[in-house]
């Protein structure tokens, strides 16, 4: 499976930007007219796909598909393969990640009625039919133990560990803070604590002083640790109310017989806005990563620039690697 991977250590990188970024953009005059971000990726039959939000000017994402044969050029799929349809996601499907399990896909995503930001689950056999299963967790606000607690249900990005630890399907999730959950089935899932004891929580001071946000499903070190993406953001506040962010690219590890704590983070972020297209965008000063795959022997790590176009930042094991005594941890 393409979790198994030789020559990682954590924390994972140095990661490159490529140098012809963005390689998808907006396009055409209908869903995916405006902006094109934060992807999910995956390798299918020698070939990366990406599932990626996207979105007209009425601000309803749609969740599209692309293909590529080297991981930096993609052809996209004409239609959406999953779109708003329920109440609950009815203002937008946001925001995908994915696991494949014994020959099912798992995708979490967020819906967006206007309110609340609610973890959602969809299962399909071959990327293109989806069974949506609904919002995943109640009662829970994945800020209630930041500053900006938001009062009612809010549970945005969610990653699916894609092998069993403890005898239990485990899951991260959240953003403001980050938590976890298990399952037995994959489809019903019970988190680990309540909302006020979260497992990762922003750092005083540093990249991700006021929120914390899980990124792409782990990958396993060759010493055994899961090692995850992770956004972390600083936002300053306006005189209007409104923020200002910076979003940037972390990193923690976890051990698998301790899988409710994080052993290690890094002090410092392996991406964060500089190119044009990450500092100047429907939210300005974002790089926001949701999927990772090793292919060909290369990281590939897929990432929203300022909400509006799609990126890729390489790494290759065989050239240069930061190696599992790094100072950045």
């Amino acid at each position: 499976m393409h979790f198994m991977n030789s020559r990682a250590a954590f924390p994972l990188g140095p990661f490159t930007p490529y140098e012809n970024n963005p390689i998808l953009s907006p396009l055409g005059k209908g869903w995916e007219s405006a902006n094109l971000y934060n992807p999910a990726a995956i390798v299918v039959d020698d070939e990366v796909v990406l599932l990626y939000r996207a979105h007209s000017t009425d601000i309803v994402s749609h969740i599209g598909l692309a293909h590529s044969s080297d991981g930096l050029h993609f052809d996209r799929e004409k239609n959406p393969i999953l779109s708003p349809s329920e109440a609950y996601d009815r203002y937008g499907c946001e925001d995908p990640r994915i696991t494949k399990i014994d020959g099912t896909y798992y995708l979490t995503y967020t819906g967006w009625d206007r309110h609340s930001a609610l973890l959602c689950l969809a299962t399909s056999t071959d990327l293109h039919n989806w069974t949506k299963h609904g919002p995943i967790f109640s009662d829970f606000d994945t800020f209630a133990a930041t500053k900006d607690a938001r009062g009612f249900d809010w549970s945005k990005a969610g990653v699916i560990v894609p092998f069993r630890i403890q005898n239990k399907w485990w899951m991260y999730f959240g953003e403001g803070c980050i938590y976890a959950a298990t399952s037995s089935d994959l489809i019903h899932w019970q988190p680990l604590s309540d909302d006020k004891h979260p497992i990762y929580s922003p750092t005083s001071g540093s990249f991700d002083a006021d929120l914390v946000e899980i990124g792409a499903p782990p990958i396993m070190a060759d010493n055994g640790l899961l090692i995850f993406l992770v956004n972390g953001a600083v936002r300053t506040l306006r005189s209007d109310g409104t923020y200002d962010v910076d979003y940037r690219c972390g990193q923690f590890a976890i051990d698998p017989d301790r899988p409710g704590q994080v052993l290690a983070r890094m002090q410092i972020p392996w991406l964060a806005p500089q190119s044009f297209e990450d500092l100047n965008g429907m939210i300005p000063n974002v790089t926001f990563v949701e999927g990772l795959v090793q292919f060909h022997g290369v990281w590939l790590a897929y990432y929203g620039q300022s909400d509006t176009t799609l990126a890729v930042a390489t790494y290759d094991p065989r050239v240069n690697r930061w190696g599992s005594h790094s100072s950045r941890f």
